[in-house]
C-alpha cells in the first residue's frame, strides 16, 4: 500500500438513465425517488456506494487489501472476528474483556487491520460495533470519502408501464389470467448530478486511503453501471467526472464555491431532454481559487 493521499479533493458526477429506474424507493412501491416539493429524481448516496464496491469487488476479486466488508448474504461478525483473530485474541466476552485491560491498544490494532484489509472500510469508513455483543468491537471509523445524494437536473415524470407475463409456474397461474400482468416503473430520461467530498486529513489519520485508492476510486466512479446493467435499471451511464484538486491536505477554499463554477444547462430550444446530448456543461476555471486544479474526465 502506498502512503496516505496529501490533497484534498471534491469532485462531482454527471450520471443518466434511460428508460429505467435509478433507485427505487421501497416505501412507495419501488417508485424512482423523487423530490415531491420540486419534482427532481432522487438517488441515495447508499446506492452509488453499493455500485462503487460492487465494481471493486469485481476487478479485484477479494485481492488483499481490497476485500469488500459490506457485501451481501456475508455476515459482518464474520468479518470482524478475523481481526480478533488477526491480534491473538479470543472471541468470548470474558477473554476480550480481560484482554483489553491488559492492552488499551487493541481497539485500534483492530481498526487498524479492518482498514487495512477491506477497500470499502478505508473508502468510505464503517460502523464496526456488531462484535461478539459489544465486549470488544472494531470501533468506528470516519471514512475519508463522502457522496451526496444525487438529483436530477431537470425534473423527472416517472412512468408506470405494463407488462405481460408468458412465463407462468403452475397450473393455477394458468387459470388466473390476472397473473399474466405485471409493472414496471421508468424514467424515460434523467441526468443526475451527485457531489463528493475527499479528506487528505481523515486518510492520514483514520484510514490510510492512499494515491493507489483514489486512482481505483476514480475508475470505479467511471465504470460502476458498467456491470451493474439490468432491464430494470435501463440504460445508466457515467457521463462525466469533475475533479477538483487542492495544493494542501486542508484545502484552499470551500467546497460550495467549486462546485458553483459547474454549470449544467439544456440546449437552447431543449424543452423535453431525452439525451445528454440535450445539455452543455461547463466549468468556469477562471473563477476557481489560487490552489485548486480542474480535471474532467
Amino acid at each position: 500500500m502506498s502512503e496516505a493521499i496529501k490533497n484534498r479533493y471534491e469532485f462531482t458526477i454527471l450520471f443518466d438513465v434511460e428508460n429505467g429506474n435509478p433507485n427505487g424507493d421501497p416505501d412507495a412501491g419501488n417508485m424512482p425517488r423523487i423530490d415531491p416539493e420540486s419534482g427532481c429524481g432522487i438517488v441515495t448516496d447508499v446506492c452509488l456506494k453499493r455500485k462503487i464496491r460492487n465494481y471493486v469487488e469485481t476487478v479485484k476479486e477479494d485481492e488483499s487489501g481490497y476485500r469488500i466488508y459490506i457485501k451481501e448474504n456475508v455476515p459482518l461478525n464474520t468479518s470482524d472476528a478475523e481481526a480478533c483473530a488477526y491480534v491473538g485474541v479470543k472471541s468470548d466476552d470474558k477473554s476480550l474483556k480481560a484482554e483489553k485491560k491488559k492492552d488499551p491498544a487493541l481497539d485500534q490494532k483492530l481498526r487498524e487491520f479492518m482498514c487495512g484489509n477491506f477497500f470499502d472500510i478505508r473508502t468510505f469508513g464503517a460502523v464496526m460495533t456488531t462484535f461478539v455483543k459489544g465486549a470488544l468491537n472494531c470501533g468506528q471509523v470516519r471514512g475519508p470519502v463522502q457522496l451526496s445524494f444525487s438529483k436530477s437536473v431537470d425534473p423527472i415524470l416517472p412512468q408506470e408501464v405494463t407488462i405481460t407475463r408468458l412465463a407462468i409456474t403452475t397450473e393455477k397461474d394458468a387459470e388466473d389470467k390476472k397473473n399474466t400482468m405485471g409493472n414496471k416503473f421508468i424514467v424515460p430520461y434523467g441526468l443526475y448530478r451527485c457531489e463528493g467530498y475527499i479528506s487528505a486529513n481523515l486518510a492520514r489519520k483514520a484510514t490510510g486511503f492512499s494515491e493507489d485508492d483514489l486512482a481505483l476510486l476514480w475508475k470505479a466512479i467511471l465504470n460502476m453501471f458498467e456491470h451493474d446493467h439490468s432491464a430494470a435499471r435501463g440504460k445508466m451511464s457515467v457521463r462525466e467526472l469533475i475533479v477538483f484538486k487542492h495544493d494542501s491536505e486542508l484545502g484552499e477554499a470551500p467546497a460550495y464555491r467549486l462546485f458553483e463554477t459547474i454549470t449544467v444547462k439544456r440546449k437552447e430550444g431543449v424543452t423535453t431532454p431525452r439525451a445528454y446530448s440535450d445539455y452543455v456543461v461547463t466549468v468556469d476555471e477562471s473563477a476557481l481559487p489560487q490552489g485548486v486544479a480542474c480535471q474532467r474526465m
